[in-house]
C-alpha cells in the first residue's frame, strides 16, 4: 500500500532538499555582500546573477551526494543524530565537489567566504528540514496514519521479542498484523493482542488477505528447512522481506550486516571507530589535549614541584596498562606513592587510608590531578580523552575469567575519563557494572557522546569518594 506513495514522498523530499540548497546559496551571497558580517574589501559587489548562474551545479551535486550516503532510502528506524551525521558528511563531500567544479568551469573567482557560509547554512537547513519532517511523520504515525503492516513468521521467543519492539515504538509506523507458526494448536490464539493467523504454509494467502507490506522471518536455527520453504512461497510477492537471525544475542559492539563484493555478511562484533569516525575522534583528542596542556602548564609545574618535595623519587610514575586491541603501553601519572610501594606486596588495589601514599599524593588522587600527564599518552596515540579506563595486565588476567565480555572494552582506545567513571564506577567498585557502562559507551559512541562525557566530567569526574 505505501509503495504507491513512496515515489511521491521521495519526489517531495528531493524537491525540498534542492530548494534548501538553492536558498542557502542565495542567502550566503546576501550574508557576504549585504549583511556585512565580514567586511568586503572589494569596492564593487559582484552581480547576483553571476552567483545565481552556478546553482545548476549545486542542484545536481547535492542530491547525488545525499543519495550516495543513503539519505533517500527508508530511515524509519534511524535516529535524528544518525541522519544528521549523514547529512553533514554528504554536505562536506558535495561542497568540495561544488568548489572544484565552479573553479574549473568558471573563470570568475568566487568568494571563499560565500562558500563557507553556503556549506554551513545548507547543512543546517537540511538537518532542520529533515528533523521537522521526521517529527511530523512520527506524529501522524502515532495517530495511525502512514503505516506499514508487518507479518511475523515465527511465534516463538524471537518473534515475540520483535513484536514487543514494534509495539514500544509506534512512531516508526509499523503495525504487527499477525503471526505464523509451525504448531497447529497455536492457530487462532493471540500473543500480546496480535493473532496467530496460520501455519507457515499459509504465508502467501495471508499476505494477500491482510494487505501485508513487510514480512519478518524470525525462525529459530533448527527451522532452517522451513525458512527455505517460506522463501520459496513469497519469492515473487511484492513485500519487503527481513530476516532476524536467531543468534542476535551474540551480536555485540555494533554488529550488523556488511557487504563484501555484493555478498551480505553478518557482523557479530565490530568497532564504531573506523573511517571518518576514527579521524574525527583522533583530531578531537589531539586538539583537546594540546589546549588543556597549554592552559594548565603553570599548574603542572606547581604539582611537579610539590611531588618532588613531598618524598624522594621521580615526579612521574609510569605503569603498564592494556589499551586498544590488547596492546600494552606505559601510562603516565604524577607519582602519589612512596618509591617502591609495590616492591614487596606486588600489584594491589589502592584502598582508603592507603599508607603508601604521600601527603601530596593523597590530595592529587582525591582530585584526579595525578591523571593529568595522561594527556601526553593521548598525544602519543596510546589513549583517548574518552574511553574505558585502562587496567593493569595483572588484574585483567583475573577479570577476563570472571566477568563476561570483559575484553570487549579493548575494542577502543582507553580513556582519561569515561562513561563508567562519571556514573560513579571508579576505583574499588563493581567490575561488572563498570564493564556494562564501558560496553554501553562503545555501542553508542558518537562525537557528541564524547563531548557530553567531557562536560559531565567537570562536575562528576574529578572528585570521587572511591578515588584513593
Amino acid at each position: 500500500m505505501l509503495k504507491k506513495h513512496s515515489q511521491v514522498f521521495l519526489t517531495f523530499l528531493f524537491l525540498s532538499d534542492v530548494l534548501i540548497v538553492v536558498a542557502s546559496w542565495i542567502a550566503s551571497y546576501y550574508l557576504r555582500f549585504n549583511v556585512g558580517l565580514i567586511p568586503v574589501f572589494k569596492p564593487k559587489i559582484p552581480p547576483f546573477e553571476l552567483y545565481l548562474s552556478v546553482t545548476i551545479y549545486a542542484i545536481v551535486i547535492w542530491p547525488i551526494a545525499m543519495k550516495a550516503l543513503g539519505l533517500y532510502a527508508p530511515m524509519r528506524t534511524a535516529t535524528i543524530m544518525e541522519e544528521a551525521t549523514k547529512i553533514i558528511k554528504a554536505s562536506v563531500v558535495a561542497l568540495l565537489v561544488f568548489i572544484t567544479v565552479v573553479y574549473f568551469l568558471r573563470e570568475y573567482k568566487f568568494s571563499r567566504v560565500v562558500f563557507f557560509y553556503f556549506g554551513t547554512v545548507s547543512a543546517a537547513g537540511l538537518i532542520i528540514s529533515r528533523t521537522i519532517l521526521r517529527i511530523l511523520l512520527r506524529y501522524v504515525r502515532r495517530k495511525g496514519y502512514n503505516l506499514r503492516f508487518v507479518l511475523i513468521v515465527g511465534a516463538g521467543a524471537l518473534g515475540q521479542r520483535i513484536l514487543r519492539s514494534i509495539q514500544s515504538h509506534h512512531e516508526l509506523g509499523l503495525r504487527a498484523t499477525g503471526f505464523l507458526t509451525r504448531r497447529q494448536e497455536k492457530v487462532g490464539t493471540a500473543i500480546c493482542g496480535v493473532p496467530v493467523l496460520g501455519m507457515y504454509d499459509d504465508v502467501q494467502r495471508i499476505i494477500h488477505s491482510q494487505h501485508v507490506d513487510q514480512v519478518i522471518l524470525a525462525l529459530p536455527l533448527e527451522e532452517g528447512l522451513q525458512l527455505r520453504q517460506v522463501m520459496g512461497k513469497i519469492d515473487n510477492e511484492l513485500v519487503d522481506i527481513k530476516v532476524v537471525p536467531d543468534f542476535f544475542d551474540y551480536i555485540t559492539l555494533r554488529g550488523g550486516v556488511e557487504e563484501l563484493d555484493s555478498i551480505p555478511i553478518i557482523s557479530l562484533r565490530s568497532t564504531p571507530l573506523y573511517g571518518w569516525n576514527r579521524i574525527m575522534k583522533r583530531l578531537f583528542d589531539m586538539v583537546f589535549s594540546l589546549i588543556i596542556l597549554t592552559l594548565i602548564s603553570p599548574l603542572l609545574m606547581v604539582i611537579a614541584a610539590l611531588v618532588k618535595m613531598s618524598s624522594p623519587g621521580p615526579i612521574f610514575y609510569s605503569q603498564e596498562r592494556m589499551g586498544l586491541d590488547g596492546n600494552v603501553f606505559r601510562m603516565l601519572k604524577f607519582r602519589t606513592m612512596v618509591e617502591g610501594a609495590e616492591k614487596e606486596v606486588g600489584p594491589t588495589w589502592a584502598k582508603e587510608g592507603d599508607g603508601r601514599r604521600t601527603g601530596v599524593g593523597a590530595l592529587l588522587r582525591k582530585t584526579s590531578l595525578d591523571e593529568v600527564p595522561q594527556f601526553i599518552n593521548v598525544l602519543r596515540g596510546e589513549m583517548s580523552i574518552v574511553g574505558p579506563r585502562p587496567e593493569r595486565p595483572f588484574f585483567i588476567k583475573q577479570f577476563r575469567a570472571l566477568v563476561p565480555k570483559y575484553m570487549l572494552r579493548h575494542k577502543v582506545k582507553a580513556g582519561i575519563t569515561g562513561w563508567a567513571q562519571i556514573n560513579g564506577w571508579r576505583g574499588d567498585t563493581s567490575v561488572k557494572e563498570r564493564i556494562e557502562h564501558d560496553i554501553y559507551y562503545i555501542e553508542n559512541w558518537s562525537l557528541w557522546f564524547d563531548f557530553k562525557i567531557c562536560f559531565l566530567t567537570l562536575f562528576k569526574g574529578f572528585v570521587n569518594k572511591n578515588a584513593y
